[in-house]
C-alpha cells in the first residue's frame, strides 16, 4: 500500500483527487491521511467525496473513509471497464475538478466511459467547463487522448445545478514535446444568467479592447445562459494555434462587468506574451499524463505549487521521474525521464 500525507505540497483537494485517480490507473492500494489538515475547513468536502466515489465506481474499487470532514481515506481499485455513470455533487462544487480525476483514470479504461456530472460549472478555484473543452481536451488530444465534453447547463455559486456530459474513449497516449507557442487567433464565451444581457456584452467588450493589442483576430461569443436556478456571470477566453492557452474570470455582486472581462483578458495576454505553450493551469493538469507516457517535455509560463505537488504524487505512485528547469513562480521546462 502506498501512503500519502495529504498535507504535503499544496495540501488541498488536488492531493486526494490526483492520488486516487493515479491509484486507479496503476491498480495500487493507497491510504491518504492528514487530508486538508492545514486548511480552515479540514477533511473531505462534498466535491472531494464525489470525486473519490466516482473513481471508485468507475474502477470497481473499494473505498473507506469517504465521509464529510474525514481526514483519512483508503482506496483499493479494481479495473476500469467503461460504462455509463452519473455523479451529483449536490452543491456548487466544481464539476470540472471531478471530471479531471475521472479523465486521468479513464486512460486505463477497457471501454468507453459515458459520464454526467452535476454541480458547479463556473466556480472559483476550478477549471470551467469551457476551459476543459477548449483548452484541456485539445492539448490532451495531442497526446492521443480522445474525449468529448458537452455543457448542458451552467451552474454558478452558490446554487450549482450545472450539468456536464463527457464521453471518453479508450486511448493509447503518446509523449508530448511542446516548447514554443504559435498563436493564430483568440476565442471566448461571455455568459450570464438571470441578469441583463448587457452584463455579458460588457464583459466581452472589455476583453476585446485589451486583446486587440495582440493584433490577432478576436471573437468572443455572448451567451444568455438558460436555466432558472440562481444567477451569475463569467467569461472564459482561449488562444488557438499549435497549442491552447486559457483564462477565466467570474462575476459577483458589486464587481463591474468590465473588470470581469479585463481580468481574464489581461491574464490571457500575459500567457500569450510569455511565448510558452502551456498556461499556469495546464502546466499542472498535464503532469499525470506525462507520467503515463514518459519521454515528454513541455514549457509552461509558470511553475506552480500545484504542478510540483502533482509531480511528487506521480513519482510516488507511478515511479516516473520528472526533471524541472525553472523555479516556482517563473517559467519552466518540465520533462519526464
Amino acid at each position: 500500500m502506498i501512503v500519502i500525507d495529504g498535507s504535503e505540497g499544496e495540501g488541498g483537494g488536488a492531493v486526494v483527487r490526483v492520488s486516487t485517480a493515479l491509484a486507479a490507473l496503476e491498480s495500487c492500494r493507497i491510504r491518504i491521511y492528514n487530508i486538508r489538515a492545514r486548511r480552515p475547513r479540514k477533511g473531505l468536502s462534498h466535491q472531494h467525496i464525489t470525486a473519490v466515489r466516482a473513481i471508485a465506481e468507475i474502477s470497481n474499487g473499494r473505498l473507506s473513509g469517504d465521509e464529510l470532514g474525514s481526514m483519512e481515506l483508503e482506496f483499493s481499485p479494481g479495473r476500469v471497464e467503461g460504462g455509463k455513470f452519473e455523479f451529483d455533487i449536490k452543491t456548487a462544487g466544481s464539476t470540472g475538478l471531478v471530471l479531471q480525476a475521472i479523465m486521468i483514470a479513464s486512460t486505463a479504461s477497457r471501454g468507453e466511459l459515458d459520464v454526467t456530472v452535476r454541480g458547479g460549472t463556473d466556480v472559483l478555484w476550478a477549471p470551467t467547463a469551457d476551459y476543459l473543452r477548449e483548452v484541456t481536451l485539445p492539448i490532451l488530444g495531442m497526446m492521443g487522448y480522445t474525449a468529448k465534453l458537452e455543457l448542458i447547463e451552467r451552474g454558478y455559486y452558490p446554487e450549482g445545478g450545472g450539468v456536464v456530459h463527457a464521453s471518453m474513449e479508450p486511448s493509447i497516449l503518446r509523449p508530448l514535446v511542446l516548447e514554443n507557442a504559435e498563436i493564430h487567433c483568440i476565442r471566448g464565451v461571455s455568459h450570464s444568467r438571470n441578469l441583463p444581457i448587457h452584463v455579458a456584452e460588457r464583459q466581452a467588450e472589455s476583453a476585446r479592447r485589451i486583446l486587440k493589442r495582440t493584433g490577432l483576430d478576436v471573437d468572443i461569443r455572448v451567451e444568455d445562459a438558460s436555466g432558472s436556478l440562481g444567477r451569475g456571470s463569467g467569461i472564459t477566453l482561449w488562444a488557438e494555434g499549435n497549442t491552447r492557452l486559457g483564462a477565466t474570470s467570474l462575476g459577483k455582486p458589486g464587481k463591474r462587468a468590465e473588470l470581469v472581462g479585463a481580468e481574464a483578458a489581461e491574464e490571457l495576454l500575459g500567457f500569450i506574451e510569455s511565448g510558452r505553450p502551456l498556461d499556469r493551469y495546464m502546466g499542472d493538469q498535464i503532469i499525470p499524463y506525462m507520467a503515463i507516457t514518459g519521454n515528454s517535455r513541455v514549457a509552461t509560463c509558470e511553475l506552480t505549487l500545484h504542478a510540483e505537488t502533482n509531480m511528487m504524487l506521480a513519482e510516488k505512485i507511478t515511479g516516473r521521474k520528472f526533471r524541472v528547469d525553472g523555479e516556482r513562480g517563473g517559467p519552466a521546462i518540465i520533462e519526464t525521464l
